[in-house]
């Protein structure tokens, strides 16, 4: 045992946990919950500390899932996989290259925990595919009574349709069952287009792409559209070379990008002009390789995000009440807003729970004011019905929350049946779930 502050990876968090735990199997998991109980202490599994919101803020024990990180079993015929839930999504990427395997669809990071991941929705985009936690086929719980349990579609099967998105509310996860795909590439297209000419032709670029997204540049009328669409193993389109992957990954988007940041942080009033100068940098390109590599970017200029999922039908007004509230309340925006889309699902807490799906993702540089551009932005999301992301920046809590999700009841009475005593519950939780 050892006792460390916290913080997340944005900085937006932090903790001062009475000890850290850092359980290498289920059953040592266990102990540490029965342990914690015997002490009156709560208990928070935490995995690489990627989300913005206070969701895997530890005030008992933290429980760092690092250990839980081993490959249990892989079953290419069946197309599932089984892993511990402290292992990376970089590193589950490998492991299903390895195998000819992929998940069917990936956010555009890869440095969050499984666990993590599913449990605090992480989506990607495309209209025909669905967030991580709907890829889920069963899952290896640590509950409340130290007891170590396994959930799915048919085997207690109201558990498993709370924790497969749970917030880390209901248990510890101590293993995950994906189901996979076949591996595939993916033909990536990136070009830079007017904000208008993107909302025409917004419903051909969504539904003629396997996925598409767009960027939106504030104070401008730049967005950078990129279409990604999937192609067979055998499809012999060459990957970038290592000159074009760092010019654009690791130079434009990350050490060009963040100087631009820190020169708009010291001198706010050139974030329009230095806006306009990162829209005509994102120049148009195109390459081929495979899925999880094209899905992901590193992302390394430190940045705060809230992340809503509004009606598909209502995007256009958002993002017209979103440039009116930018340009009105003269706001400095150095971030461009991501739009990325999603196909409905069942998940009780999926953001996508029954309708088809626009994300609108704000974003601000670190050292940037935030509260006054995103309290304008949730205002805009609000009054459309959006839902949050778990995992970013939001100010809702469980009365309005309820009001969004129709099984909003039926996983607070899988949590009141499963962790009564609130054994895994934070200061976040008891806000968006209630006491």
């Amino acid at each position: 045992m050892t006792t460390a502050p916290w913080r997340n990876w944005a900085g937006t968090e932090s903790a001062a946990p009475v000890r850290t735990s850092r359980p290498v199997c289920a059953d040592e998991a266990a102990a540490a919950v029965r342990a914690a109980a015997e002490d009156g202490l709560r208990v928070k599994a935490v995995g690489s500390g990627h989300s913005f919101s206070g969701v895997a803020v530890a005030d008992g024990v933290l429980m760092d899932t690092g250990g839980l990180d081993e490959v249990v079993e892989v079953d290419p015929g069946a197309g599932l996989v089984t892993v511990g839930a402290g292992m990376g999504l970089w590193r589950l990427n490998r492991v299903l290259e390895a195998h000819g395997l992929a998940l069917e669809n990936l956010g555009d990071i890869d440095r969050q925990t499984v666990s993590g991941a599913i449990s605090t929705g992480t989506h990607g985009t495309g209209d025909r595919y669905r967030g991580l936690s709907w890829q889920v086929e069963a899952l290896k719980l640590v509950l409340a009574d130290g007891s170590v349990v396994r959930c799915s579609r048919s085997e207690r099967g109201e558990l498993f349709e709370a924790a497969r998105l749970g917030l880390g509310a209901l248990g510890v996860i101590a293993e995950v069952t994906l189901r996979c795909v076949p591996a595939f590439k993916l033909r990536a297209v990136e070009w830079p287009m007017r904000l208008e000419a993107v909302l025409d032709r917004l419903e051909e670029l969504v539904s003629e792409n396997d996925h598409f997204e767009f960027y939106w540049f504030p104070h401008t009328e730049r967005a950078l559209a990129k279409l990604n669409n999937r192609y067979s193993m055998a499809d012999r389109r060459r990957r970038p070379s290592r000159l074009s992957y760092w010019w654009n990954e690791d130079f434009t988007e990350n050490a060009l990008f963040g100087a631009s940041s820190r020169v708009g942080a010291r001198f706010p009033a050139a974030v329009p002009r230095l806006n306009r100068v990162a829209g005509r940098v994102w120049s148009a390109r195109s390459y081929t390789d495979l899925s999880h590599r094209v899905f992901t970017s590193p992302r390394r200029v430190v940045f705060r995000e809230m992340e809503y999922a509004v009606p598909r039908e209502a995007l256009p007004e958002v993002l017209g009440a979103l440039r009116g509230a930018v340009d009105r309340r003269g706001l400095n925006v150095s971030f461009p807003v991501e739009v990325r889309f999603a196909a409905a699902d069942e998940v009780w807490l999926s953001t996508a729970y029954g309708r088809r799906t626009a994300y609108v993702a704000v974003h601000q540089y670190h050292r940037h004011p935030h509260r006054d551009y995103f309290r304008a932005a949730a205002e805009i999301f609000d009054a459309v019905g959006g839902r949050p992301h778990w995992g970013k920046m939001h100010r809702l809590e469980a009365d309005s929350l309820s009001r969004l999700y129709e099984r909003f009841g039926s996983f607070l009475a899988v949590r009141d049946e499963v962790d009564p005593d609130r054994r895994f519950a934070n200061p976040y939780l008891e806000r968006v779930l209630g006491p």
